[in-house]
């Protein structure tokens, strides 16, 4: 049974823990990745069209679950896409991808995007939560063979933000959407 009140999913408090498969670290499948922008990525506004950077998001959280997996992964959401900056021609823009859980056969990646300056200096420019599935070579479902080795406070909040927005997709499936 599930606690919505403090985020502790079927699994309860233990973050995976007590999974018996063997475990990678969030650092393992760390992914960043850095563009510029250019100007076949910009709008008529001069700003990086959003679907440029929906795009980077998914092939950074791709690479991401996969090198935690070693398996062939689909893309079967993307949750809370907030664009809080926008980037412009000549930008630098950088992804980083971290594992925020990691089901039986599903995981969540959480993307933060930034804007880079010439000093090295990152402003918060997106966040997304995006969800895979691992699939076998005929696209079905297969079980993913490592857990995900939570090692510190800020690892156990995005687990159990994981597991919410997991309760939420599941809800918002049952009305229809």
């Amino acid at each position: 049974m599930n606690d919505l009140n403090t985020g502790l999913g079927k699994q309860g408090s233990d973050y995976g823990r007590n999974d018996p498969r063997p475990k990678r670290t969030v650092e393992f499948s760390q992914t960043e990745c850095t563009h510029v922008v250019l100007y076949d990525s910009i709008n008529d506004s001069g700003r990086l069209f959003g679907g440029r950077l929906v795009s980077w998001i998914d092939v950074t959280a791709g690479a991401c679950a996969m090198r935690h997996t070693g398996q062939r992964m689909t893309t079967a959401s993307i949750d809370n896409l907030t664009f809080k900056r926008g980037a412009y021609l000549g930008d630098i823009v950088v992804l980083i991808a971290r594992m925020t859980y990691v089901g039986s056969t599903s995981c969540e990646v959480r993307v933060d995007s930034y804007v880079e300056d010439q000093e090295g200096f990152r402003r918060a420019m997106n966040r997304a939560f995006l969800t895979y599935v691992s699939i076998s070579p005929e696209g079905k479902p297969v079980k993913i063979p490592y857990g995900l080795e939570v090692q510190n406070f800020v690892e156990e909040a995005r687990w159990d933000g994981a597991l919410l927005r997991r309760e939420n997709r599941k809800s918002r499936t049952k009305i229809g959407y």
